[in-house]
């Protein structure tokens, strides 16, 4: 049995161990006693939290705000209370992400929680790195929904003008020409769609787009010929008045903008008249705004917002899987961008896109 003065000299090399790994670890960790006092911590915690020697001893509530997490004294009473471990993840005011883990320091030979050790482990890193595969995963997802709709357009065209020369009379064979060059650009568009999504794949930018300074006038003549199958079978008009022109953007995902419009304004026409298109472009607070009008069957109030749903389709009456107008507004939303509608039923719609415009291009 050990005499009272080997005892002490126990006690103090305890201490000194326990002092020396407070010392030296490199986690901020928290010592805080049943009512709640400040008894200990590690020096990180003083560089995490702007912890001072004079706060040890102090209640936690004088110091509460340092932590920039509101519910930190419930989380410790929580332990205290229960003497189980808490476990979770925090994020503080400061935008910084923690492993918040709260032990129950257990008095053996009572059995009773006699305060808590508190360790935080910053995970502000690996948080950030979830976000970004986050994003990726996403825009993967919405490269394959964009391949998958971009396709499906040109096999439309295709499948038009395939029906078409069905239908061509013996003597009507002066139009072959035409309507063979137009399932020859159906072809070369498929041909383009999978080339660029190759080329990316094996580049490895992450499948981005990239952008360049772009003409609007040029991206509109390219959907309107992707679209003259539609246009001359349904008789549609197209009129623009183009007062801004100029913008930095990708290729290939201003003209899906623009095609899902216009293609949307030719199929969704109203039975009695032919399709009436009007598309503008103005500059407003920072953005290249593209209207694209109609005089089509037009959209109920209630469906308006809907319509920019995965896989929804208030309407029925053509072909269709519901996801144009999700790529479309998905695609602006990682832009900086956005699309608006007003419609009225019976006599219309106006789809806005806002393009967001650099400083090079805004006019003063």
């Amino acid at each position: 049995m050990q005499s009272k003065s080997e005892q002490i000299t126990t006690l103090i090399e305890l201490n000194d161990e326990l002092e020396n790994y407070f010392r030296n670890t490199i986690i901020p960790q928290l010592f805080v006693d049943a009512e709640l006092i400040l008894r200990k911590f590690t020096p990180p915690a003083m560089k995490q939290f702007n912890l001072r020697e004079e706060h040890i001893g102090q209640p936690l509530t004088n110091v509460k705000e340092n932590f920039r997490f509101p519910t930190i004294l419930d989380n410790i009473q929580h332990v205290i209370d229960s003497s189980e471990i808490l476990e979770k993840e925090i994020q503080t005011t400061d935008r910084r992400w923690y492993q918040m883990n709260v032990l129950p320091y257990i008095v053996h030979k009572s059995g009773k929680t006699d305060g808590v050790i508190i360790t935080f482990i910053d995970i502000t890193a690996r948080i950030r790195d979830l976000k970004e595969q986050e994003k990726l995963i996403s825009e993967h997802e919405l490269l394959l929904d964009t391949i998958a709709h971009d396709i499906k357009n040109p096999l439309t065209s295709l499948g038009l003008s395939v029906e078409l020369l069905k239908k061509l009379p013996e003597k009507g064979l002066a139009k072959f020409p035409v309507l063979l060059s137009k399932v020859e650009g159906s072809l070369v568009k498929m041909k383009d769609i999978i080339a660029d999504l190759v080329h990316h794949r094996w580049q490895g930018q992450k499948y981005q787009a990239v952008e360049e300074l772009l003409d609007l006038q040029n991206i509109l003549e390219d959907v309107r010929l992707t679209l003259a199958a539609q246009l001359q079978e349904s008789k549609a008009v197209i009129k623009m008045e183009i007062g801004v022109s100029e913008i930095t953007f990708a290729r290939r995902k201003l003209r899906s903008i623009l095609y899902n419009l216009v293609n949307n304004a030719v199929n969704y026409a109203a039975a009695d008249r032919a399709p009436q298109i009007l598309i503008k472009s103005t500059q407003q607070d920072g953005y290249m705004v593209i209207s694209v009008s109609d005089n089509g069957i037009g959209i109920d109030q209630q469906h308006q917002l809907s319509i920019f749903e995965k896989y929804n389709r208030v309407a029925r009456i053509v072909e269709g899987n519901g996801v144009g107008l999700y790529l479309v507004k998905q695609t602006l939303e990682t832009a900086g961008g956005k699309i608006t509608v007003s419609s009225t039923p019976g006599e219309g719609s106006v789809f806005s896109v806002f393009l967001p415009l650099g400083e090079e291009h805004v006019l003063a």
